[in-house]
């Protein structure tokens, strides 16, 4: 765009060069004042760089394209031809546009701005002499015009003038680049990195101890919830002692009632390497155990977990063969005993047979004396109380526990309602009839008439009596 009429000196009043010089001074003191990031050079001489980020407020989708051909008008515009090779990516911010411009004596009364150059950091802006036909459209005689020319470009309304956002979705950004993946992760990289800068320089509310802290001392999780790293390092740490790993996440209640858990890289902010070792190994342990199929070495000083082979045939036999990693040791899943084949049946245990013989004779007996004899009577007394033992726990087991039909975990009611969520593989079900039910819609479980849980979420005659006692 060509510049309006030159003014020559002598037609420009001594009175409006002084009125020229006090409005640039007062106009500069106040972007500055507002925005002073953006003031990179400003010389006496007139001369002044402007470094003008784009800040959109909300995330926003920006598609680059690469043009397969490009035709250029007599404007010098690009016209795409059937785009292809596109990358999307979803910021809030781009990175800033350098404006390099010369304040003439006479502006603003009788000229605008001179602009030498515009160009877009990382280059993600091709058409900046489109850009610079608009910014001088944009002054008006007599107006000071710097501070609507750093607002049009720091909101990104430039990009709706110059076509750049989407016809599908006013949100999205269309971009013209000849390497987009280079361009979509450089631009990316700056997002975050302006995020974080700054977000180190506001004061932050830590939703656990309620201080104001600067970012630099506060570690927002990827659910945008914000606490200090005092707080997240005394709660996640004992948290991981415990060995409680379910609940190192975030403490916002409504993350907390979603059983969203922290990443490695929060996780490895906030606390210690060793509590992050121990972190990690409790994870995998967790893991393993979440697999029905999995058991472990039966070596006593090993017991290394052992997967199940993925290439098994159930039908075969072979689904119940196991071999440590560690110690090599091949054993059956079932009876924990040398493996034995895929068609020999397992062994019945030479102990458990002994209990069970000793069992089946009277006290006193002849029977009863040889046994105790020959193998000991302390130690087949011993073998048979923790016979006993486990029979004991097996009988509890079944008459006061449910069994997850997620994990095979054993769970205890001790209160409340018969929805139950599995404390280790998160699993909802009845614990009742043990059936799975549906965790978006649990509760509709007790309402099917004609089933035994029907009207059954709590167990009334448990809580009268809870109540007497």
């Amino acid at each position: 765009m060509p510049y309006p009429p030159t003014t020559l000196a002598s037609d420009v009043s001594s009175i409006d060069t002084e009125e020229c010089q006090s409005s640039q001074k007062e106009e500069l003191e106040v972007l500055e004042s507002i925005f002073p990031e953006c003031i990179s050079n400003w010389k006496s001489d007139g001369t002044l760089k402007l470094n003008i980020p784009i800040e959109f407020g909300e995330r926003r989708c920006v598609n680059i394209s690469k043009p397969n051909q490009s035709l250029y008008s007599s404007a010098s515009s690009i016209q795409l031809i059937e785009p292809t090779a596109m990358e999307t990516v979803y910021l809030t911010t781009l990175p800033p546009l350098l404006v390099h411009i010369i304040l003439p004596t006479s502006y603003p009364l009788h000229r605008p701005p001179q602009i030498i150059s515009v160009r877009a950091s990382q280059q993600w802006l091709t058409r900046v002499s489109e850009l610079q036909d608009l910014l001088l459209q944009r002054w008006q005689t007599g107006e000071p015009v710097l501070y609507d020319w750093v607002e049009y470009i720091r909101t990104g309304d430039f990009l709706q003038t110059m076509d750049l956002v989407s016809s599908d979705d006013d949100s999205a950004i269309d971009l013209l680049h000849p390497t987009p993946l280079l361009l979509s992760s450089s631009i990316a990289a700056y997002d975050t990195s302006s995020k974080s800068s700054q977000f180190s320089k506001n004061s932050h509310l830590c939703a656990v101890c309620l201080a104001w802290l600067k970012g630099s001392k506060c570690l927002e999780l990827l659910c945008s919830h914000i606490f200090c790293y005092s707080c997240l390092e005394e709660f996640w740490g004992m948290c991981i002692e415990e060995g409680d790993i379910g609940r190192v996440g975030c403490p916002d209640p409504q993350c907390v009632k979603q059983g969203r858990e922290a990443q490695e890289e929060e996780v490895e902010r906030a606390v210690s390497k060793a509590e992050m070792q121990r972190w990690k190994w409790l994870r995998e342990k967790r893991d393993l155990e979440r697999d029905p199929t999995l058991c472990h070495c039966p070596i006593e000083m090993c017991q290394h977990p052992v997967k199940k082979p993925t290439d098994a045939d159930p039908e075969s036999g072979w689904d119940r063969f196991r071999q440590c990693s560690q110690c090599s040791f091949a054993f059956c899943s079932f009876c924990k005993f040398t493996w034995h084949g895929p068609v020999s049946p397992c062994p019945v245990s030479h102990t458990l047979g002994l209990v069970l013989e000793y069992l089946a004779t009277e006290s006193g007996s002849a029977q009863r004396t040889f046994l105790e004899v020959r193998y000991g009577r302390s130690r087949v007394r011993g073998l048979v109380e923790r016979y006993e033992q486990e029979q004991s726990t097996k009988q509890w087991l079944s008459s006061s526990t449910t069994v997850c039909p997620g994990c095979d975990n054993n769970v205890e009611k001790s209160f409340g309602c018969n929805h139950m969520t599995c404390w280790k593989c998160r699993k909802h079900f009845c614990y009742r009839c043990g059936v799975a039910l549906d965790p978006d819609h649990p509760y509709d479980h007790f309402s099917i008439t004609g089933t035994p849980c029907y009207n059954k979420l709590y167990d009334w005659d448990e809580e009268d009596e809870e109540w007497q006692h």
